[in-house]
């Protein structure tokens, strides 16, 4: 076909305006038919699949997203939020997000970039865009799919026509999401005229991670090889080594990845709750309350209820005034047996009223400090257990003593998962340099990068930022970072121990004092990566990281911000925090 301009005469009676649109018509008729030519089964459409993650479930859907559209004849291509931007976006036709919400309502790290360019009054308009919405989020939570329902409206607002209207999931969200998954993609088929069936969804393709047999609804029964107390016996906090042998269960995974452990709840707690409640300890209600239901934290559902059955009681005071920070610092420490306790007998719920209003034991979370590398057949964690002291009741923390205390000897049974994460993983070049940040229990994958460089014979430097209270009692793993420092693959540690002199000293302080030597490491291509406590730790880290590069440029505060979201999309600023 010749030259579209060569289809239009040079006198023929058409505006500038009206003859770039009719070239632009013809170009894309032309398109179309080299398309159908080269291939009776080319894909019809392309789908967008975009994601917000921090964990790596919403990545996880995304990618099964286009396994999925793929075999319905469409094609489909998975893309971090923080790597699309408007413009960008603005050229796309079909679009699925899906993101998570992290911390108080807030995109997650793969997704602020996004979210500050999309909401800027230079974004562009987006009538070319069909989209849909899949959150991913924790009802306990106010800001419950808060990041969804942001970018929802915001894409609505700049123009976009919804697919399908937004599915906010709970943590149980597999479901949902697979019907949301389904229904959009028989929309977009429908639509497009994709000659996919289907039925190939399942099969494998490059963007579908391989499959695990073990997950949350089967999780893999693994031995505890070990449990090791770590800080001193008289230390303030009690940090603990576990082991859990993988067996022949085929498990694998990546340093950087999580583990999930499904707990049971603390039998004295329960036995308490029982007898508050004049309910016997057999049957099946019993059963549910030891092994699937949430009774350290109290539900918004419960909360509710129980301001609605007194309503002149204190809880529903606190409730009135209509602060989350009020209640959430009247709640602080506080389980479901002490807001029972402090309702009056004959307005407080039954057992099998309590049941509903109590939300399903969910796994917990820890980052892997072990390397596959180095540790094949088994997984390493290093938790700290959650003890404390309130008036005349102890608390404790759900998995972390369950694992501590309830677990029995070891060799005991430990129901487990492995959650991926592969936005949390060390360079695949094994000369970058790396920055982790991680005190306390954060530096469990540091542990497990260090590990692995060291199996892969990496090149690249090393610099660990580690803190904690005191030297004495809490530099865990103390031998084995001299023994990595020894042998040339920790290139740098630097501690901080806070408590150890009168001035406070944190990591963000050792940054800090080495201001010129990590700016350095940042233009050589370093690989920055925090670990730890997302309310203070990681926004004082991130603070004192944009000091570090205002100071060493000279070019101001919004520079410094630049260089920093220049690192985020690079993958070259990431966090793992909580």
């Amino acid at each position: 076909m010749p030259p579209t301009g060569a289809l239009i005469p040079a006198d023929a009676p058409f505006s500038a305006q009206q003859e770039s649109w009719l070239a632009g018509f013809i170009a894309g008729i032309a398109a179309a038919g080299r398309r159908k030519d080269a291939s009776g089964d080319a894909p019809t459409a392309t789908v967008d699949v975009l994601f917000g993650t921090q964990t790596g479930n919403a990545e996880f859907l995304a990618d099964e997203l286009v396994a999925r559209a793929r075999a319905r004849g469409l094609a489909g291509t998975a893309t971090a939020l923080d790597a699309v931007t408007p413009d960008q976006l603005a050229a796309m036709s079909h679009v699925l997000v899906v993101t998570s919400t992290y911390g108080e309502g807030e995109l997650p790290d793969n997704a602020g970039l996004f979210w500050e360019a999309l909401q800027s009054d230079t974004a562009p308009r987006l009538e070319s865009v069909r989209y849909a919405v899949l959150g991913l989020g924790d009802r306990g939570y106010d800001d419950f799919c808060q990041a969804a329902k942001l970018i929802d409206t915001r894409l609505e607002q700049l123009g976009a026509a919804r697919l399908h209207e937004r599915v906010d999931c709970d943590v149980d969200f597999e479901e949902p999401a697979a019907d949301w998954t389904t229904t959009v993609l028989d929309q977009l088929a429908a639509e497009t005229g994709a000659t996919g069936t289907g039925a190939g969804a399942e099969a494998p393709t490059s963007a579908a991670p391989p499959r695990s047999p073990w997950n949350k609804r089967t999780p893999y029964p693994s031995r505890l090889a070990v449990n090791k107390l770590l800080s001193a016996p008289h230390s303030a906090k009690e940090i603990r080594h576990y082991e859990f042998d993988l067996g022949d269960s085929g498990i694998t995974y990546e340093a950087g990845d999580a583990l999930a452990v499904v707990p049971l709840n603390d039998e004295r707690l329960v036995a308490a709750l029982l007898e508050h409640l004049g309910a016997s300890d057999d049957g099946e209600a019993a059963h549910l309350l030891r092994t699937e239901r949430e009774i350290r934290t109290p539900s918004k559902e419960l909360i509710a209820d129980l301001a609605q059955r007194a309503p002149s009681g204190e809880l529903a005071a606190v409730v009135a005034q209509g602060t989350r920070s009020d209640l959430d610092s009247w709640l602080w420490g506080r389980d479901v047996l002490d807001l029972l306790r402090a309702t009056d007998p004959s307005t407080a719920p039954t057992l099998p009223e309590l049941l509903p209003l109590l939300r399903p034991l969910q796994a917990r979370q820890y980052s892997i400090s072990s390397s596959p590398l180095a540790h094949p057949d088994r997984i390493h964690l290093t938790v700290a257990s959650v003890r404390y002291g309130s008036g005349d009741r102890r608390y404790e923390g759900v998995a972390s003593t369950y694992l501590a205390d309830r677990t029995g000897s070891e060799g005991t049974a430990v129901d487990v998962y492995v959650q991926p994460n592969a936005s949390f993983g060390i360079p695949a070049d094994d000369d970058a340099p790396m920055v982790m940040i991680g005190p306390g229990t954060g530096i469990a994958p540091f542990r497990g990068f260090l590990h692995e460089r060291a199996a892969r014979g990496a090149s690249g430097r090393n610099w660990l930022f580690f803190g904690d209270r005191h030297r004495e009692t809490d530099f865990v793993y103390e031998d084995e970072l001299t023994e990595l420092r020894a042998r040339g693959v920790l290139t740098e540690l630097d501690l901080a121990f806070s408590r150890d002199q009168a001035e406070k000293v944190y990591v963000q302080t050792r940054m800090r004092e080495r201001s010129r030597e990590l700016y350095g490491w940042l233009e050589d291509g370093a690989h920055v990566y925090v670990c730890g406590d997302a309310s203070r730790m990681a926004k004082d880290v991130e603070a004192a990281l944009l000091g570090v590069v205002a100071e060493q440029r000279g070019r101001g505060d919004d520079d410094a911000a630049e260089y920093l979201a220049d690192l985020r999309r690079a993958k070259r600023y990431v966090r793992d925090v909580y």
